[in-house]
């Protein structure tokens, strides 16, 4: 028997209703059916959210339970605070302020975490070519009073920023571990760590050498300025040091304990400002990670604490390099000034004890303050 016309056209047509059918069926399967792909607890590019950052000024969290954290935590971290020397903290979780105690706009001393710094500034002159890290001090001609070993200027810039350099050649100021160093000369560049001025303060004159810029220049152009920096007074920053013990003076810097955390913050963001690229993503990584693992710290009492180091950054490793101090590092000054960084938790610590000296807050007192900020995350408790 023969079909007709209109039966055909029927059948193709019911056909074509049941392939759309279960076509719908799938789509309307994948899209409630199927979970968002997630990497480290993080959803994946498409979906998330935009990053916060701030203007010309930081925007605060009104209620910390609304980012996963107890007022009553943070409470806590207030009263210890009250009993420390501590002139400045703020605590930013996801681009907005958490925590804040104190004077947050005075401009104060930075101690070492000048040298932290200066690690950030080295990496569009790397990109670019016009610092070339395996330059040798006899390459850039550096030398100082009575003069370098021939050991010793075969070290390279990447040495000098990693406290690798084998020289130990007096400072023009203290707060290192030259007291601890091995005899000049026994110790081949790149072999040795050593918390050492003479490296730090002679890196500071081979980025000025190669870049032919002024490192507060270079502060101001490079970094106060594409962050959006509150208080930062180009005036203030004066280099200082015994030049007679050393040609090489520290380039000390004054910054407000709100733009330090801008300062961490762009780190935590590995470069990036609102989209603009302030420094290499891959040099925010390299100077972030271990070059010198904990086991390896010298003086050997060094190796009973909780960090390796990076470039001019102390890096969390060993044992207590997990949980919310995975991937953790923090620039360290005297008296009481750090940056600290823990990516685990989108947090940025920013610290302040204002000299005169006999003022300060040591490490152990502010590592009461991380411990307290993390107990207040309401998933511990």
């Amino acid at each position: 028997m023969r079909t007709s016309p209109a039966s055909t056209e029927r059948v193709r047509r019911q056909y074509l209703h049941w392939i759309l059918t279960a076509f719908c069926v799938f789509l309307l399967t994948l899209s409630i059916g199927l979970p968002s792909f997630q990497i480290e607890g993080r959803v994946e590019a498409d979906s998330v959210q935009e990053q916060v950052f701030p203007g010309e000024s930081w925007v605060r969290i009104q209620t910390p339970e609304s980012v996963g954290y107890s007022s009553e935590g943070l409470k806590e971290v207030e009263e210890y605070a009250k009993t420390l020397n501590t002139t400045g903290l703020m605590v930013v979780v996801g681009g907005r302020v958490l925590f804040e105690y104190g004077d947050i706009e005075q401009l104060s001393y930075l101690a070492s975490v000048r040298k932290s710094i200066l690690a950030m500034l080295y990496g569009n002159y790397v990109a670019d070519g016009t610092i070339d890290l395996k330059k040798t001090l006899s390459d850039l001609e550096i030398t100082d009073h009575g003069g370098l070993l021939p050991i010793e200027v075969e070290a390279t810039v990447e040495h000098l920023i990693t406290a690798r350099s084998g020289i130990y050649h007096p400072a023009s100021n203290s707060g290192d571990n030259l007291a601890d160093a091995p005899p000049r000369g026994s110790q081949k560049p790149g072999e040795y760590f050593l918390y050492n001025n003479w490296d730090f303060n002679a890196a500071g004159a081979a980025f000025e050498i190669m870049t032919g810029r002024n490192i507060y220049d270079a502060l101001e152009t490079d970094l106060a300025q594409p962050v959006n920096m509150q208080d930062f007074d180009r005036s203030r920053h004066r280099k200082s040091g015994n030049l007679n013990r050393s040609m090489y003076p520290a380039y000390h810097m004054h910054l407000s304990t709100r733009d330090m955390a801008r300062v961490g913050y762009l780190m935590l963001r590995e470069g990036n400002w609102a989209g603009r690229q302030i420094i290499p993503r891959d040099w925010a990584h390299k100077i972030v990670s271990v070059v010198t693992p904990l086991e390896e710290m010298n003086p050997e009492r060094m190796r009973n604490d909780s960090f390796g180091y990076g470039y001019m950054w102390w890096v969390w490793d060993g044992p207590d390099a997990t949980g919310p101090l995975k991937g953790a590092y923090t620039g360290k000054g005297a008296y009481g000034q750090y940056i600290t960084v823990l990516p685990t938790l989108d947090m940025v610590i920013a610290h302040k004890t204002a000299v005169p000296p006999q003022r300060r807050t040591n490490w152990d007192q502010y590592e009461g303050i991380i411990e307290r900020i993390i107990a207040a995350r309401i998933e511990d408790n």
